[in-house]
């Protein structure tokens, strides 16, 4: 009877300590997320000003 009561300490701290993580690892999606939408709509509204180009070091500007 003592071993069944050790196993179930032991699993209930183990399921108790994964759920730490999972709920850190949802909280660090969830930031991710919040990140990623916030990108896409700012590279949304600078397609729409038409500013969104980008000049690499060897390519020439428009103009030349």
């Amino acid at each position: 009877m003592q071993h069944l009561e050790e196993q179930i300490a032991h699993l209930t701290r183990t399921v108790e300590e994964l759920n730490s993580v999972v709920t850190n690892q949802q909280s660090e999606i969830d930031r991710l997320t919040r990140r990623v939408e916030m990108l896409l709509q700012r590279e949304a509204e600078r397609a729409q000003e038409g500013s969104g180009g980008v000049v690499f070091g060897d390519e020439r500007p428009p103009h030349y």
